[in-house]
């Protein structure tokens, strides 16, 4: 059976070493975030981790979310946990004080968000749609919206949903046709179907606040349609409580390879005369709205990338030193010894903790840059530090999600047979990890984002600081005396070598040949995430190198991370080459075959 705890002393260390978190608790509204409170926060977080969700995960697992007659009833032991996540008030932890939130950085909700997420993904989604619709309406809905659902979301009393695909749409959301029409009062009669809603029906509240792309009758054609609106479950009585029924019910959940626990539901909206909704901010900007929603979402699944790594990880490492199998190569006539004592099952760990490591680094830093860009004093840092998180969010969804796969599949392997068996719980990792690389955009669709908006629009402007970045980290590698500080430089200049001819070639190729540019695109995003994580991993080099040369306290974790970081240059920054080429040269054999030749 996996167990769950927090690594938080390599939280801390990104937190405070590599995001820094001593600048952003100087931003405005963020000066009583001290270390010690930080600390407090994450001990907490993984006490209920750890105590509470990570017991139920292989549970709800088996058990799974079941429908019955329009209801959705979860598994067991999920409502007394959710009562004491809200009890706690984990669901206010980022949120705006005005309505209840606590109001810390994004930073440390980022830490916390990792360890829900590893504990219990499943259970995890819940607050994590939540926080988009909270972050949707307090940017763009009325002050009665405002009024009447965010202190009952950021309480948790409420949770929140985005409802975007339907049956024939997909991810093409200009064939949206779910339709809203006006009733004269300021209200709208919502009429559709909405399928995959995370959490859309449940019994952990006594209220779902759903946010609703839909279109108006003289809206036009195409994305330039679209309109957002709040639909209850049930509506709201002025006393704030929950009245009468709204006409949106669940008509079913999905079966699904994994998040077992996790309701998907099929959403039927105004099959009885009209679910009644209001319009959030202007019409026809639905989906510019949704998309605050999106990126926040975005963010979270890269987390969740993160997440199942780490706990696949912990899960392998475990079975890895319990496991007793076969005597030590080059040891003739020894004992019987631990799997972890043969060279591949080192290999397979390494790579699994150096790019767990890595995802962590990078995630957090594009934390903290959010709330720089959020709430600096200077609006040129903050356009620098939005500029820099724009170009990054592509990359954590993609980069962190499509390594999940592979971490959590490399769990299995250490595992062996015994990793193919369910009982040993391997294999839900693995399974749960294969829906992050799909939902909120695919990972060409963030790939697609990535080349277009974030790079060949603004000429590359942003992605060349960032190399330049880089360049100045690889620099200080090379004023230290070590091997190996010598093999991270080669291998990470060789990266950003790698990087920067990539870009060169998408900058000169998007605008005369999309289609050429477009087949390089997910390559291109693990080319970038992979040389961004060696940039991190060799910031965290320095800094071990520094503290052991100040012969700080916790020499053993410094020595550790300077070793995984030249795992990491070694074993993964060596990809960046061949995914280079790939981007430069691989456009003619993916586009020359014609349909009926496949």
């Amino acid at each position: 059976m996996s167990h769950y705890t927090a690594p938080i002393r390599d939280m801390q260390f990104v937190m405070r070493e590599l995001a820094g978190l001593d600048e952003v608790a100087k931003l405005p509204g963020c000066e009583e975030v001290s270390p010690d409170l930080v600390d407090a926060i994450l001990d907490e977080a993984n006490k209920f981790a750890s105590g509470v969700l990570a017991p139920l995960n292989r549970s709800g697992d088996q058990e799974g979310a079941r429908w019955e007659d329009g209801r959705v009833i979860t598994a067991s032991g999920w409502k007394d946990a959710y009562r004491q996540f809200t009890e706690a008030g984990w669901t206010a932890l980022a949120c705006e004080p005005e309505f209840g939130g606590q109001g810390l950085p994004k930073l440390v909700a980022t830490a916390v968000m990792e360890m829900w997420k590893s504990a219990n993904m499943a259970f995890s989604l819940c607050p994590m749609l939540t926080n988009g619709a909270i972050e949707a309406i307090a940017l763009t809905g009325t002050d009665e919206q405002k009024a009447t659902y965010l202190p009952k979301m950021i309480s948790g009393e409420w949770t929140g949903t985005m409802n975007l695909t339907e049956p024939q749409a997909g991810s093409d959301l200009a064939a949206v046709r779910t339709r809203a029409e006006p009733q004269g009062d300021g209200t709208y009669k919502i009429f559709g179907q909405k399928i995959f809603i995370t959490y859309g029906e449940h019994d952990l509240t006594d209220n779902i606040v759903h946010l609703v792309l839909a279109r108006l009758p003289d809206a036009p054609e195409g994305v330039k349609g679209i309109s957002l609106f709040v639909v209850p479950k049930f509506m709201v009585n002025a006393d704030g409580t929950p009245g009468a029924r709204n006409d949106v019910h669940c008509v079913s959940i999905e079966h699904k390879l994994g998040i077992h626990a996790s309701p998907t539901c099929v959403l039927a909206f105004g099959d009885s005369g009209g679910a009644i909704g209001t319009l959030v901010g202007e019409a026809n900007r639905g989906l510019e709205y949704m998309f605050i929603m999106m990126n926040e979402a975005r963010f979270a699944v890269g987390m969740e990338g993160l997440a199942l790594s780490e706990r696949a990880y912990q899960h392998a490492l475990g079975y890895a030193k319990d496991r007793i199998q076969g005597t030590e190569i080059g040891v003739r006539g020894g004992p019987k010894v631990s799997i972890i004592h043969h060279p591949d099952v080192r290999r397979m760990l390494m790579s699994m903790k150096s790019q767990t490591e890595a995802m962590r680094a990078l995630a957090y830093v594009v934390g903290a840059a959010t709330d720089v860009a959020h709430a600096h004093p200077d609006e040129n840092v903050r356009a620098q530090k939005q500029a820099f998180v724009d170009l990054m969010i592509p990359v954590v969804k993609g980069w962190l999600t499509e390594n999940s796969i592979e971490v959590s599949s490399t769990g299995v392997q250490v595992h062996g047979g015994m990793g193919f068996i369910e009982e040993t719980g391997a294999a839900q990792h693995f399974r749960d990890s294969r829906i992050t690389t799909i939902y909120e955009g695919t990972t060409a669709i963030q790939a697609n984002d990535l080349i277009g908006r974030k790079i060949a629009r603004e000429g590359g402007a942003t992605v060349k600081a960032v190399i330049g970045e880089m360049r100045r980290v690889a620099a200080k590698l090379a004023e230290e005396s070590s091997d190996s500080f010598a093999a991270m430089r080669k291998s990470l200049e060789a990266g950003i070598a790698a990087l920067e001819s990539a870009v060169e070639y998408i900058l000169a190729t998007y605008g005369k040949d999309v289609k050429a540019a477009s087949v390089g695109s997910v390559p291109f995003l693990k080319l970038l995430g992979i040389v961004a994580g060696g940039w991190q991993m060799a910031r965290a080099a320095l800094v071990a190198q520094a503290r052991l040369a100040e012969n700080a306290d916790g020499g053993d974790f410094y020595r550790t991370k300077i070793v995984t970081a030249r795992f990491y240059a070694d074993h993964i920054l060596p990809q960046a080459q061949g995914l280079a080429y790939t981007v430069v040269n691989g456009a003619q054999s993916a586009l020359e075959l014609a349909e009926e030749q496949f």
